[in-house]
């Protein structure tokens, strides 16, 4: 289970009625298909070992005991697999009939879960054979295995790996308003185990899709629904083997209905256990009536088989991404005219470079103040040519000021900067930090000059990837008095400047708005050559799809670097190297933890998604924190 991994499966065959020892001979051979690709949960359907539709052969000796004979046999093939097997079979207990499923692990038979809630309504008739679950945990014997455990209060629990702990519970238990799975998990379970048979219907499926994964999002936990499949009688109703793997509310994997076979998926539990930490209203129980039964998984070093968004801000189906842009849009605006009527005042200063930042923040204004029904050359819109700016970024500032209605300013600040370096005796032929400070500290003071002149605030734009890596002058850009970009991602506010440019369709705003989307992400801090831009922000901190990607898994799950690696390797294997994406995983760590001290005073601005790093909300961290422990860890990758 290195980095927290637990490879999760799902099976179903052919069922034949009523012939238990063909079934357990389909799933030995199952199991041993699942080991080849190194399962360590397997999970088979609902009564699977006689078949869900026996209908009154359920009470049949030659059933029952054959079943048990069978289960004993199935254990046995279990020996030394480093697996544990769910199987549904009839099982009779103290003069009762239940429907259970067992849990078989290294030749034992762990314990026994029968079935809580019996559906007795339209298709189905389970009460007519089955009880249901005693309020109580006993101990049961079967053949040579005595004292299994035989209950629905059970959780079996990795000694190996403790944040793996798992429950069971059985087909409707899930459909109940209270499912078993619920108090698993509030006693310790990240991992839920369903043996089902439900019958297909028109548009069932698609319930069973929403059930299952919401579900497994309020229980933030890992659930594996094996459903009934081919071979159950048809007389009335029909089995699809509709199998689902999810994960807090994520579809891993979904089987085909109407084919058996295997169904495989990844599972992180340790991201699990990490969300649970984080929610204040996710509140353990650990009630007296539970029992814990111990086992030891093998560690076992899985080829991750897992799918990683590498653009986990952005989503990739484009009309999602649609949605996902009006919806951030919305935001924006909404914060922005918020403040703006709060603070009673009407106009707004905006620094434009020509550059994407700057070009979403104008834009949200514009929107802003036409929902305010505001006129839009209360926008002043200021763009600051200096040393390193060339005259595509400044004609398409100014071509984007005109089209978007705004009152536009061009204020050079190279003779106040030249001013400034004399002033502090800094060599103009020197290109350090300081050469660039100065241009951006001015750039600000502009700002906030115009701002009180006209009785207005400054709008800020720099965004979220440039708040994660201190890439922003203090005091200079990183400050404004309202920062409308500042969660969002450099990866967004492409897609998010790309859906605007779709709304001018055939309009010179459209194509001004495509060139900057084809500009080279620069602060133009540096003397231009020849016109062209010579300073790649890129080039200098590393490509943002990285950083988004480095930013998104460490704020929001915690992942250590080594983890957070592996899955970059992973997801960017046919894009860069691994030593590549070492590099600039070190370097984000490094920026990450020593630039908190600007992140501990950025101004206001909205949340727009799960991350953000404001430090009156969602991140609060000491400004002198030690990165050695991190760094060190990246050394060894």
């Amino acid at each position: 289970m290195r980095d927290g991994y637990i490879r999760v499966a799902s099976a179903s065959f052919e069922i034949t009625l009523a012939n238990v020892k063909k079934n357990t001979e389909k799933i030995i051979k199952l199991i041993y298909e699942a080991k080849e690709n190194h399962t360590q949960i397997l999970v088979f359907p609902e009564l699977c070992l006689t078949g869900y539709t026996l209908q009154d052969l359920f009470f049949q000796s030659r059933v029952l005991n054959e079943a048990r004979n069978q289960l004993i046999k199935i254990a046995e093939a279990t020996k030394s697999l480093n697996m544990m097997v769910v199987v549904g079979l009839p099982l009779e207990v103290k003069n009762k009939l239940y429907n259970c499923g067992a849990v078989l692990f290294d030749g034992s038979i762990l314990g026994v879960i029968p079935k809580t809630y019996l559906p007795n309504y339209h298709e189905f008739y389970e009460a007519r054979h089955f009880a249901s679950a005693p309020k109580e945990n006993i101990d049961i014997k079967i053949g040579n295995n005595e004292y299994i455990s035989f209950g629905s209060h059970i959780i079996f629990r990795d000694v190996n790996h403790p944040h793996l702990q798992i429950g069971v519970e059985i087909c409707e238990d899930v459909w109940a308003p209270l499912p078993p799975s619920t108090n698993h998990c509030l006693n310790g379970a990240t991992l839920i185990l369903n043996p089902s048979a439900s019958n297909d219907l028109t548009g069932k499926s698609d319930y069973r899709r929403q059930l299952i994964s919401t579900h497994s999002a309020q229980c933030v936990c890992g659930y594996v629904y094996t459903n009934a499949g081919l071979g159950e009688s048809s007389t009335d109703v029909v089995f699809s083997g509709h199998h689902l793997i999810c994960e807090n509310g994520t579809i891993l994997n979904e089987s085909k209905q109407y084919e058996n076979g295997i169904i495989y998926a990844d599972m992180d539990i340790e991201k699990l256990t990490r969300e649970r930490m984080e929610m204040t209203t996710y509140e353990n129980q650990f009630n007296d009536n539970y029992w814990t039964y111990d086992f030891e998984l093998e560690d076992e070093v899985l080829e991750l088989h897992r799918y990683y968004d590498p653009h986990p801000f952005v989503p990739s189906d484009e009309n999602k991404r649609a949605i996902r842009c009006k919806e951030v849009f919305d935001i924006q605006i909404h914060g922005l005219t918020q403040r703006i009527k709060a603070i009673g005042i009407k106009k707004v200063v905006i620094g434009i470079s020509g550059g994407l930042d700057s070009t979403l923040a104008l834009l949200v204004a514009k929107m802003a103040y036409e929902k305010l029904s505001y006129p839009l050359s209360d926008i002043i819109a200021v763009t600051m040519p200096c040393f390193g700016t060339t005259s595509r970024t400044k004609n398409n500032a100014l071509m984007m000021m005109e089209e978007c209605g705004v009152t536009s300013l061009t204020v050079d600040i190279g003779d106040a900067v030249h001013q400034h370096f004399k002033d502090i005796g800094q060599d103009p032929n020197i290109h350090d930090v300081t050469y660039e400070n100065c241009q951006a500290r001015e750039r600000t003071q502009v700002l906030m000059d115009i701002a009180n002149k006209v009785g207005g605030i400054v709008i800020g734009t720099g965004d979220l990837s440039e708040v994660a890596l201190g890439w922003s002058t203090y005091n200079g850009d990183h400050m404004s008095m309202y920062g409308v970009n500042v969660s969002v991602p450099k990866t967004l506010v492409r897609y998010l400047v790309n859906y605007v440019s779709s709304l001018y369709k055939g309009q010179k705003l459209e194509v001004i708005l495509k060139d900057i989307l084809d500009t080279p992400v620069s602060p133009e801090l540096i003397p231009a050559n020849d016109d062209k831009i010579t300073q790649k922000t890129e080039d200098i901190v590393g490509p943002y799809e990285l950083h988004d990607f480095f930013l998104y898994h460490h704020a929001r799950f915690h992942y250590e670097p080594k983890k957070l690696y592996r899955i970059a390797c992973l997801t960017y294997e046919k894009t860069y190297d691994r030593e590549t994406i070492k590099k600039w995983l070190t370097l984000f760590y490094r920026r990450f933890f020593t630039q908190q001290f600007k992140r501990s005073c950025i101004p206001d601005g909205p949340k727009v998604g799960s991350v953000t790093l404001s430090p009156r909300g969602d991140l609060k961290m000491p400004s002198d924190s030690d990165v050695t422990a991190w760094l060190e860890e990246c050394n060894k990758l």
